[in-house]
Order: structure tokens, then C-alpha cells, then sequence
């Protein structure tokens, strides 16, 4: 028997509140899965947030439901253009459309919300396309098993609960949709769709939703991290790194070019380090060294008892800071004198590499044979092609020891691969210039002796990991002091870049970038402490000032002894930077387009360290 007019009518308008009432409780659903990983990350992260108020949680919570909104209009965008489209044809094929795609979205968000969860303890900021220039065989060695089970066993609780909810709340309405609604009831679906442009857009001004929209405090960083929606953090990176680039217009081009030629006066004369010609160089770049763990710096007393009598027989920069974050940038800093950059890492990118100036070209147009050894994938994050186009003559990584020394997840471990860089060197012709970059001190500080430091926290190990690489340095020093070489032989230390610990310190405090720089060797005509402040970008013109001169290529080092040197340095980490001046600190957040800590500063301190940054961005985006 036939529907009358009216019941088919009314069956329609029934079905179309039923897409509508779909449509609302897909908006609860997925406003509540928001809130929800963003309380997770707070609780996941408990020893950062407890350093915030009640207040300041709330705030936290209040101003990320703006870009919260923004990623769920995306998702709900999705879902009402397939509940219009469901209005016009029929079908059980809406239900089974909108169970995958909402389903396959949560699944995928929660494993962007779960790594960044612990990516977050390591390098401060939320996750964005970053790791994927770190994938390769090296990629996972610093996650711990204990630390994979744990993140697994919140995102499989994770998709359960979620997945439960959908279940049971909307997919089980979706089921019933299987007439045609009034086409009218297209249009009010799409009309709902439509409207999601609002949130994700998050204005209606001429700046559409960006990180800076949920920033809100002006020291506490941690607090406007938390507020940002690390999904939409995640998809934004994405996009936008194809087409990566810095503005030029971050300050006043005229005034840039003026200040930032201040910070490098051309000296007449600078003081001599070493009473030698044309001494054998080694470079040693330790990895995670911070000045907190030299006792001589302030560090850790009797952590590193070899490295401390070191300082005593050397050369010693007392004031000294790397410029990013990571080894990659750090390698770039030492051999290139070549500062960090807030958002990218310029060693992945060899188009640009290729052009900078290296450190090791001017040694070989000095005479100088060179090498780098390193105990770890020398391909993970494209060191190699760097190394290759810095016209290194011989590279080796972890693939050139014997299988069994293979036993650290990032490699061989570091007394190991001092050997091979001892055994080269016995065969090398002088003058030489060999390159050491040292690995044992990385997360998960899995180093093969007796605990020095009792304790299984990350603190206790990473501590025991440095006394272990110190033990590794002593017994190298000391077997080069017994070769024939050493009289002609000169040893820079420093450290690849800075670590949180000890001390868990925050990722935007000066601290955290301060590193040692010494330089010992038979050659040195005797232990001093240098003051002048300054950083690995300065390593490049101050040991070309020692051997022959300067060289005006590399722009963004000084050299540290010359006559008329200006005292500074500076340092990036993601989308921020820190600029130090003697009794002098600021640092500048992006994002929130805010200096969030100044010390001592006036106005023109802060344009001197804008300036800075403006010079990074153009000659980068020239590159």
C-alpha cells in the first residue's frame, strides 16, 4: 500500500533532522575530542604543568577551544558535505561513509596527539613536520622500550574510548538513514557545512586562524603551547612547508643591514692561541654537553673529572653558546658558521647547503687532509651529502666498525669510535684536520659501565652517560699525548648543542643553549679563560684568524680574539630566538609576535637582535 503526500513528508522532514541531529552530536563529539588530548598532553607533561596556576590551566583550556573549533570545522566539514550529498541519494552507503571517515580521523589524530605527547619532554615544542626530517635508521634511537609501551597502551585506550563513544552514540543513528530527505534539506545541510568556514578560519578579519590567536601568556610558554591544537599544528606545518621560506619583512631592511654590520667591525689585529704555524686540528663535538655538566663552567661538580682538568691545562671559553637544538644544526653552526633557523634545519635541504661556505674547504686550500668519524648513521639526517659537499676526504660511520661494536641504539659507542678516530690518525699525513662527533650521551643514555650516578630517571642517566663519555675523552687525550703528532697538534672541544638537564630547564632559557668551548694541545702556549661571549658560529673566523685570516664568507661569524669584537650571541630554537648581550638577555617568541623575556634591555637592544633575525631570513631564503 502507497504513503499518502503527507506521511512521505513528514518522513522526510523526520530524516532531515535526523542528519541535522547527526550533524550536533558530530560537533559534541569532536569538540570533546579536542578538549580531551589537550587534557592529556597537560597530564602527560604533569611536572610542566604543575609549574602553572589553576587559573592558568583554565586559561589554557578556554583559549585553545579557538583552535580546537578550527580543527573540528575541517572534520565537520567533511562529514556535512557527505550528509548533503546523503539528502539527494539514498542509501546505506552514508552510513558506512561517515563511520571510516570519522573512525579513520580519530585514529590518525590520536597517533599525531600520542607522539607529540612525548616528542614534547624532548624538544619543547608541539609536533609539527620536524620529525619527518629526522626518519632513517637512527630515528627511534632515543625512545625507550618502557616509553614505547607506554604511549601504545594510551593510544590503543585511546581509540577504544573514542571509538566506543562513536559506536555507541552516533554511528547506531547513522544506520537508520536511508531515505531521501526534501531536497530543500540539501541545501540546510550544506548551509551547516558551509558554516564550518567560521571556526576553521577562526575571524572574520583578514588573518585567518594561526598559533598566535591562542597565545596568551607572556613568560609562561609551556601555558601557550598547551592551548595550541597539536592536530591542526601538525596539517599546518605540513602545508606550509611546501613552501617553506622566511618573511622579509620581519623588520626594516635599511635598519637591518646598518645594525647587523655593528655586530661585526673588521679588527686590525687579535690575540694568538697557539705559538704553531700550521698545526694538526681535531675538532671534538660532544653531543648534548652542556656547561652544566663542566664544573669549571659551574657544571656538575666532579661529573666529568677528566674534561675539568682539561679546562685547567687549555684554553677555556667561559661565555659560549650553541645555536640550536639539535646535532644537525649544530654541524651546520661549527663547520659552516652558520647560525640555527627558528622553523627549519637547513642541512636537509642540500640546494642550500652547497652554497654555504665550509670550514673544511679553507683547510684543504691551507694544505690540510681531512676526515670526519662518527659512530652513528652517517646518513641520518642527511649528514652525509653535507659532509660530502664540505669535500671531507674520508667519512666514517657506523656501517665501517665490526658488527659487534654495534651495541647503543644510535650506534657504536663512544670509546669505541675514539679508537678508530686514534687508529686514522696514526696513518694520517699532517697537517690534518679530523672532525670527532661523538654519540653515548643521546637519549636513551644506554652506555656500557657500571652506573656512576645511581637512578633510573632520565636526569641520573643522562648525567651517568656524560661521566662516560668524559672517561672516553680522558683516555683518548691521554693516548695522544704519547704520539709523535701531539707536540703539533691542537684539540677543540665543544658540543653539537645544549640539554634540558640537569635541572629539566625550559627550552627558552639561556642555560639550556650555554655550552663549553675549549681548546687544548701541545702547541697552546698556556691555560687561560676567555670571557668575550660568543658561539659556534664564531668557531669559523676565529680559528681562520689563528691559521691565515678572517674570511668575509662566513657572514655570521666573528672572530672571538680580534682587537674590536663585539660580545654577543644568539641562539634559535623552534619558531623563538635568544639574543645575549653582556648583562643582557632577550627572547623572542614568533608565533605570539612577543619578546618574552627581556633583562637590562633598552629599545635598540631589541632592534639589534630583530635585525639579527631579519639577516637570517633573507640570506636563508637567498640561498
Amino acid at each position: 500500500m502507497k504513503k499518502s503526500a503527507a506521511i512521505i513528508f513528514t518522513d522526510h522532514i523526520q530524516d532531515m533532522r535526523a542528519r541535522l541531529k547527526i550533524f550536533l552530536l558530530l560537533i559534541l563529539y569532536w569538540l570533546g575530542y579536542m578538549i580531551v588530548i589537550r587534557g592529556l598532553f597537560l597530564a602527560y607533561n604533569y611536572d610542566l604543568t604543575a609549574q602553572l596556576t589553576t587559573t592558568e590551566i583554565f586559561l589554557t583550556m578556554l583559549h585553545g577551544l579557538r583552535m580546537d573549533g578550527s580543527m573540528a570545522g575541517y572534520f565537520l566539514a567533511v562529514s556535512g558535505l557527505l550528509l548533503t550529498v546523503s539528502a539527494i541519494i539514498p542509501g546505506r552507503w552514508i552510513h558506512v561513509a561517515l563511520t571510516y571517515t570519522n573512525l579513520v580521523l580519530m585514529i590518525i589524530s590520536t597517533l599525531v596527539v600520542v607522539t607529540d605527547m612525548e616528542l614534547y619532554r624532548h624538544w619543547a615544542f608541539r609536533m609539527n613536520n620536524t620529525p619527518f626530517f629526522y626518519m632513517g635508521s637512527g630515528a627511534l634511537g632515543s625512545v625507550s622500550s618502557d616509553v614505547i609501551i607506554k604511549v601504545l597502551i594510551i593510544f590503543m585506550a585511546m581509540i577504544v574510548v573514542m571509538g566506543w563513544i562513536y559506536i555507541r552514540v552516533i554511528k547506531s543513528r547513522t544506520a537508520l538513514l536511508t531515505l531521501p530527505a526534501q531536497k530543500k534539506s540539501a541545501f540546510v545541510l550544506l548551509a551547516f557545512s558551509c558554516f564550518m568556514f567560521v571556526p576553521i578560519r577562526g575571524s572574520f578579519s583578514v588573518a585567518p586562524m594561526n598559533t598566535g590567536y591562542v597565545y596568551f601568556h607572556k613568560t609562561k610558554n609551556y601555558a601557550n603551547h598547551a592551548a595550541i591544537n597539536v592536530v591542526w599544528n601538525f596539517i599546518y606545518s605540513i602545508r606550509k612547508s611546501s613552501r617553506a621560506g622566511y618573511p622579509e619583512n620581519f623588520f626594516d631592511k635599511e635598519k637591518t643591514q646598518k645594525l647587523f654590520s655593528s655586530l661585526y667591525p673588521s679588527s686590525d689585529s687579535t690575540a694568538r692561541l697557539w705559538n704553531a704555524q700550521q698545526p694538526n686540528i681535531i675538532f671534538v663535538i660532544l653531543e648534548s654537553f652542556t656547561a652544566d655538566v663542566i664544573e669549571p663552567l659551574g657544571g656538575v661538580k666532579d661529573l666529568c673529572p677528566n674534561f675539568t682538568k682539561l679546562c685547567h691545562e687549555g684554553i677555556l671559553f667561559d661565555n659560549f653558546y650553541a645555536s640550536g637544538d639539535r646535532t644537525d644544526k649544530g654541524l651546520i653552526s661549527i663547520l659552516s658558521g652558520y647560525p640555527a633557523q627558528p622553523q627549519t634545519s637547513i642541512i636537509k635541504y642540500p640546494a642550500k647547503t652547497q652554497r654555504l661556505p665550509h670550514l673544511n674547504q679553507y683547510l684543504k686550500k691551507l694544505g690540510y687532509r681531512s676526515s670526519f668519524v662518527y659512530g652513528g648513521d652517517v646518513n641520518f639526517a642527511n649528514f652525509r651529502s653535507y659532509l660530502t659537499m664540505g669535500s671531507f676526504d674520508h667519512i666514517t660511520g657506523m656501517d665501517d666498525f665490526p658488527e659487534d661494536l654495534n651495541t647503543s641504539k644510535w650506534g657504536v659507542h663512544d670509546h669505541y669510535m675514539f679508537a678508530q678516530a686514534l687508529k686514522e690518525l696514526d696513518t694520517t699525513r699532517a697537517p690534518f684536520f679530523k672532525v670527532i662527533l661523538t654519540l653515548s650521551s643521546h637519549e636513551p643514555f644506554d652506555v656500557p659501565m657500571e652506573p656512576y650516578i645511581k637512578g633510573n630517571d632520565e636526569e641520573s642517566l643522562f648525567l651517568n652517560s656524560c661521566h662516560y663519555t668524559d672517561k672516553s675523552i680522558g683516555d683518548f687525550i691521554k693516548k695522544c699525548k704519547q704520539q709523535p703528532w701531539w707536540s703539533n697538534t691542537i684539540v677543540v672541544f665543544t658540543a653539537d648543542h645544549g640539554h634540558r638537564h640537569p635541572g629539566n630547564k625550559s627550552l627558552f632559557t639561556k642555560e639550556r643553549f650555554r655550552t663549553p668551548l675549549l681548546i687544548i694541545g701541545g702547541p697552546v702556549k698556556k691555560d687561560t679563560v676567555i670571557h668575550t661571549m660568543s658561539g659556534q658560529t664564531d668557531i669559523a673566523n676565529t680559528l681562520l684568524a689563528q691559521l691565515d685570516k678572517p674570511s668575509p664568507e662566513f657572514t655570521f661569524s666573528k672572530n672571538i680574539l680580534g682587537n674590536k669584537t663585539v660580545p654577543f650571541a644568539s641562539f634559535f630554537f623552534t619558531d623563538g630566538y635568544g639574543f645575549v648581550l653582556p648583562g643582557k638577555l632577550m627572547i623572542y617568541d614568533n608565533p605570539g609576535k612577543q619578546f618574552i623575556k627581556e633583562e637590562g634591555t633598552t629599545e635598540s637592544d631589541l632592534e639589534l637582535s630583530k635585525a639579527y633575525e631579519q639577516m637570517l631570513y633573507s640570506d636563508y631564503n637567498k640561498r
